[in-house]
């Protein structure tokens, strides 16, 4: 491993949770102006064509545009610094904004199958078909594009909330995907293809429902991949003068991973140095985690690593009974 002044570069100059909301709002604003002039496009051909389930389809396309709303606030309180009551800031309102966002898959589904049963039961003519399908096409193609944008720029930043919003977009597409297929089949002669195709888009609807919810709920309830714990434990140990890796904590804290690691290290150290180990621990951290926000590091001398040996046993003092912390 070279040397700091062999290895010259900067970490933290610039907020890194600054700069991926910056991004995250970008990517929000171009996929809402580009789902709004979708769902404008297929307002016109609704009024043309009576069509209901484009008319389902199109409402989809209004509350898909929406979501970012929620989530652009989110992006925004990100950016305030922390504060005395807020400690690790604001960012854990993007978790919030995420449950909104399935919450709105949700209804998109329920929306979805409502439509499918009613046309089972009432079938209803539909005029210029073939505005329809092309209206369809467009929508698919733009629920498309933006929902690739999202959960690429969402991975990116590490937002959960974001690639949630671009499933949702994808959620979206495939209902547009369906009314192509089911005026295609109204157009064979089927007229209950509409309706058909509507029931198994919304069954698909709620797998991406329970995925986006999952992913979601996990960073909520501070759940982080295995993964990174092991690649946490694995950096870590690869700083200088660092003999075991004892414990390690992590939480996303909206699209930032904080990380509280504890190191073990020779026990004639000074304190300077072990300061100088937990600095290098950093260090490698920020080179194997891209997300990574806040690190904690706790060093102690061999043999004695680990929360067993912060324990304080049983003990008396200033005339009170025997007692421990626990």
């Amino acid at each position: 491993m070279s040397s700091d002044r062999e290895h010259r570069h900067s970490h933290g100059v610039v907020d890194p949770s600054i700069a991926s909301t910056t991004r995250g709002l970008w990517a929000l604003k171009w996929s809402f102006a580009g789902l709004m002039a979708t769902a404008l496009l297929q307002v016109v051909v609704v009024v043309l064509s009576g069509s209901v389930a484009l008319l389902a389809d199109t409402i989809h396309n209004f509350a898909d545009a929406a979501t970012a709303i929620p989530l652009g606030v989110a992006f925004l309180l990100a950016r305030r610094a922390a504060s005395r009551r807020f400690t690790y800031g604001l960012g854990r309102v993007e978790d919030f904004a995420g449950l909104v966002i399935v919450l709105t898959i949700t209804a998109s589904a329920a929306v979805a199958a409502n439509e499918a049963v009613r046309r089972l039961v009432q079938p209803q003519p539909i005029e210029f078909l073939w505005a329809v399908m092309l209206a369809s096409v467009v929508g698919f193609l733009g629920n498309e594009a933006v929902a690739v944008f999202r959960i690429r720029v969402g991975r990116q930043i590490g937002s959960a909330a974001l690639v949630a919003d671009g499933y949702h977009a994808r959620v979206d597409g495939w209902t547009s995907l369906a009314v192509l297929l089911g005026a295609l089949g109204v157009w064979a002669g089927y007229p209950l293809a509409d309706p058909i195709v509507g029931l198994v888009i919304s069954a698909a609807i709620l797998v991406l429902v329970w995925q986006s919810a999952r992913a979601v709920l996990v960073r909520m309830l501070d759940g982080v991949d295995p993964d990174v714990v092991r690649q946490v434990a694995h950096a870590a140990g690869h700083a200088p003068r660092v003999e075991e890796v004892s414990d390690v904590r992590a939480r996303w804290v909206g699209h930032r991973l904080h990380v509280e690691v504890s190191v073990t290290v020779p026990g004639g150290l000074s304190v300077a140095e072990g300061h100088d180990v937990a600095r290098d621990v950093r260090h490698q951290l920020l080179h194997h985690l891209p997300h990574l926000g806040r690190v904690m590091v706790h060093v102690d001398p061999y043999g004695q690593g680990g929360e067993r040996h912060h324990r304080i046993d049983a003990h008396t003092h200033d005339g009170m009974p025997a007692h421990t912390h626990d």
